[in-house]
């Protein structure tokens, strides 16, 4: 068959039609998950323009919507790809979803919607059915986790707009949007709480997330094995890049469920551990413990000269969410938290004064975020 004009500018419908094909038969799947909070799809008009749903339940309620774009991690699930023949995309399917999802929560809201959108190089990079499986696989899994649905997406071929550096031969750019529901509108949570004396929870992280991957990438192209490079775990940097973001909405929704007074939420993402210095108001941020910090980390600032003050200003150093709470609610903060399976510990306090991070761990202070 002859290829049309079109196809010979580089969008071929021929060749991206089985991706979304297989994200359609998984949207279909997902579209009654979030009924268990009285959100309903309208089944007729899903995959039309755009994602039609309502709230049937009783509760006043409100709607946090965001978006994220999942940047550079993909870029090294694609040299993985070429290089080992494994696919990670199941992996990156999760994350494009999860650092969506992790805002949303951050202010009292459960996702509900999801939608998803995926910007290639060129459209031969969607006809490659191991990376549609697995796609496909990855977004119906972290639906499912989470409760929300996947009714509608984008996948679009952009080849002017798209080109990754090499060796990477094609790619593709993914970002997502999640809808959120506040349902009563008392469990919003905005941060106009938190105040001198509230207690500082962190979560573990599951490794990188998002946060710091062009770092990862420049330094990892320095070796000589490059994302083969074997760390002191045993598996390679690439792998160890590449686990996949942690959800937090169990934990949240667990917590709210139980009544538990949270004053603020945040995700530990963009400028590491210095984004724990949010809130624009006079806190300094006193930190005295610390969890554990994941091996790829350790081996940028001990075997890579990575300076710790750059680390900790770029990597989420092992907390992928932190809570403010005031005392009275910390034990069962923990506690709901060990029951549900998170990994948190009570790091630190919230004291009046100059905004910045103290990190008594190091015996370092860090600025705010942006600065």
């Amino acid at each position: 068959m002859t290829a049309s004009e079109y196809a010979k500018a580089g969008v071929d419908y021929t060749m991206m039609e089985p991706f979304k094909m297989a994200m359609i038969e998984a949207g279909k799947q997902t579209l009654a998950f979030p009924n268990r909070l009285g959100v309903y799809i309208l089944e007729d008009t899903t995959h039309a323009h755009g994602a039609v749903f309502e709230y049937r339940g009783n509760e006043p309620h409100l709607w946090v919507k965001t978006q994220e774009d999942l940047g550079n991690k993909n870029w090294i699930a694609e040299w993985m790809y070429e290089r080992t023949g494994k696919s990670y995309y199941d992996s990156i399917a999760i994350d494009t979803a999860l650092i969506v999802v992790n805002d949303v929560i951050a202010q009292g809201a459960l996702p509900v919607v999801f939608t998803d959108q995926l910007e290639a190089s060129d459209s031969s990079w969607y006809a490659n059915e191991v990376r549609a499986k697995d796609l496909a696989s990855g977004f119906l899994k972290v639906c499912k986790e989470v409760g929300m649905a996947l009714p509608a997406g984008e996948s679009a071929s952009v080849r002017y707009i798209v080109n990754p550096a090499p060796p990477v031969k094609s790619i593709a750019s993914l970002s997502g949007s999640v809808t959120g529901i506040v349902a009563p509108k008392s469990r919003l949570i905005t941060g106009v709480d938190l105040k001198a004396g509230d207690h500082i929870i962190a979560v573990a992280s599951s490794g990188l997330h998002a946060n710091g991957v062009s770092l990862v990438i420049k330094k990892a192209l320095e070796l000589k094995d490059q994302f083969l490079t074997r760390l002191p775990n045993g598996k390679s940097l690439g792998e160890e890049a590449l686990i996949p973001i942690r959800s937090y909405t169990l934990l949240i929704e667990s917590l709210l469920d139980a009544g538990v007074k949270i004053h603020a939420l945040l995700p530990g993402t963009g400028d590491g551990v210095g984004k724990i210095a949010f809130d624009k108001r006079p806190f300094t941020y006193r930190i005295h413990s610390w969890l554990s910090i994941p091996v790829l980390f350790r081996y940028f600032k001990e075997n890579l000269d990575v300076p710790l003050i750059d680390c900790m200003k770029t990597f989420n150093w092992g907390v992928g969410y932190y809570l403010f709470v005031p005392e009275e609610s910390v034990d069962k903060v923990l506690s709901i938290g060990k029951d549900n399976g998170y990994e948190l510990m009570d790091v630190g306090v919230v004291e009046a004064g100059k905004r910045e991070v103290i990190f008594e761990p190091e015996g370092i202070t860090l600025s705010p975020p942006g600065e």
